[in-house]
């Protein structure tokens, strides 16, 4: 039986991207985005054209109203709680957000807006409109200044180093609580440094790729003494995918003297999805280099104020509870992330 699906942020990257896998598969999606212009709208109304594409000509999909957009802001309560009023979707994803580290140092209002007053009228959309199940992006930047790696979930999270990240480990709180007080299933993911096609372009793979092509110098921050847990979108959305088929649950040996930090007495979790393989950043832009066949000039720069040093998952927690594990190498990633490029850009670019 067809189930319908509130996708918040459905013009963003990982939301665009999931809206098609679920209409392929034969769900009903209704998307919401506010189609702000932190970067290109263009960039967004081509995915939402992809993701409209799909939904008329993808075998389980081509239900009259499978699909429907609104140009909603998280904001916008009225708006929003009209919507859940009048379709009273089975399953939440909320990827709406304000996205972006350094940007969070330019204009924390922003973030107070989309991550925390947003964030609450999602929960109270799901409380008051029977959703029964609620899947909510987090982020690996909620681990902050820890250096002990691998990061996984029983590790504290209380030294966040941008507002960006305070936001995110205020979602998970948030989230917890309605859990606890209404029983809403929640998940939260903390994603890992996600790249592939239809990139956002003010991520290091999209700034890498535009400056390679133009001969120009990218900037290679903390000396190139970095390491990021690369991950392919595809893998982040199989992992959501799963966690939307599977409600989180309250976890029967939670020890209130010893509590355990991604699972709770309410129906609430938390994990991890990266790749697992942390990769050196000069050689992720060595990757890319051989994939689209040109020697990137390297400004090095020195660290970032909100950035961290490395990042790299512990992904058995959801390995076991949803029997997946991202697994895309980055050569392979970064390749159908170049030939993506060169489909969609160059040609603006010649």
């Amino acid at each position: 039986m067809m189930r319908s699906f509130l996708v918040t942020g459905a013009a963003g990257f990982i939301g665009a991207a999931l809206c098609q896998r679920l209409l392929e598969r034969g769900d009903r999606v209704i998307g919401i985005d506010n189609l702000n212009s932190y970067y290109d709208p263009a960039l967004k109304r081509a995915r939402l054209a992809e993701v409209e594409l799909v939904a008329q000509t993808a075998a389980a999909a081509p239900v009259a109203g499978s699909w429907r957009f609104e140009p909603i802001a998280l904001e916008d309560v009225d708006a929003l709680m009209a919507l859940f009023a009048a379709e009273r979707p089975a399953v939440v994803v909320n990827l709406a957000a304000q996205a972006g580290v350094r940007y969070s140092l330019e204009n924390p209002a922003a973030y107070i807006q989309s991550n925390l007053v947003g964030f609450g009228h999602i929960l109270e959309g799901c409380r008051h409109h029977g959703v029964e199940n609620l899947v909510y992006a987090s982020s690996s930047s909620v681990y902050g200044g820890n250096r002990n790696l691998p990061f996984h979930e029983q590790q504290a999270v209380n030294h966040p180093v941008s507002l960006y990240a305070a936001s995110k480990k205020a979602n998970e709180l948030m989230a917890h609580t309605y859990s606890h007080l209404y029983g809403l299933p929640a998940t939260g993911l903390r994603f890992f440094t996600v790249y592939g096609p239809w990139g956002r372009p003010d991520m290091a793979p999209m700034l890498f790729a535009k400056a390679i092509l133009a001969g120009e110098p990218i900037k290679v921050f903390n000396h190139g003494r970095m390491q990021r847990d690369f991950t392919y979108i595809d893998d982040i959305v199989e992992g959501v995918l799963r966690c939307c088929d599977k409600p989180a649950t309250a976890n029967p040996n939670f020890d209130a003297l010893a509590p355990d930090p991604a699972t709770a007495a309410a129906p609430h979790r938390v994990f991890n999805i990266g790749n697992s393989q942390p990769t050196e950043l000069l050689r992720f832009i060595e990757v890319m280099e051989q994939a689209f066949g040109r020697e990137a000039i390297k400004d090095f720069q020195p660290m970032q104020p909100g950035d961290v040093v490395a990042t790299a998952a512990d992904t058995a927690a959801l390995e076991a509870w949803v029997g997946f594990r991202p697994s895309t190498s980055i050569e392979l990633g970064v390749q159908r992330f170049a030939d993506w490029y060169r489909r969609f850009y160059s040609p603006l670019q010649s």
